[in-house]
């Protein structure tokens, strides 16, 4: 049995303002703060001899190698990132930059926010574009009904509301 994985399914590119700004203050840090410190630091290491046994030269390879991962991966992104700045023409459906409420099948209300793939985090309830949860509500009104498919179940969720900020 090989190793090879089919790719993974290229992400949307919508973002917010705000997640694009983050974004180019990641690279900016990553470039001007964190990698400036490990090159010297790995020149450092690589001049004290033995590179086969130095754990100090290992460990700054390895820690360049993941900032210049990194850094080619949010540069690739912002190459392609689509900012959406304006809330939609419509705004009783739900569509992406959306605040939208549900309530699940034991009647708990859960808000969320659909955001770019980049820019997700389930502590302030900001949800990918990609997720099921979004794709099922793309195109509701508040009073529909969707099934989402989970990974460990099937979920049905009403729609109670559909909110833009400016």
């Amino acid at each position: 049995m090989g190793r090879w994985r089919p790719p993974p399914e290229q992400s949307s590119p919508y973002i917010t303002p705000q997640g694009a700004s983050a974004l180019k203050s990641q690279l900016n840090e990553l470039w001007r703060l964190r990698r400036t410190d490990v090159v010297p630091a790995l020149a450092a290491a690589a001049a004290e001899g033995d590179r086969s046994e130095n754990a100090e030269y290992i460990y700054r390879k390895k820690q360049l190698g993941e900032i210049d991962r990194k850094i080619r991966y949010i540069s690739k992104r912002l190459e392609v990132i689509q900012v959406v700045d304006r809330p939609p023409a419509r705004r009783d459906r739900v569509f992406f930059g959306a605040e939208v409420e549900v309530e699940d099948e034991q009647g708990a209300t859960h808000g969320y926010r659909i955001v770019g793939a980049d820019e997700t985090d389930t502590l302030q309830r900001l949800i990918s574009i990609d997720s099921p949860l979004a794709r099922a509500l793309l195109g509701r009104s508040p009073g529909d009904c969707v099934t989402v498919n989970l990974p460990e179940k099937t979920a049905n969720f009403v729609l109670i509301s559909v909110h833009y900020s400016e």
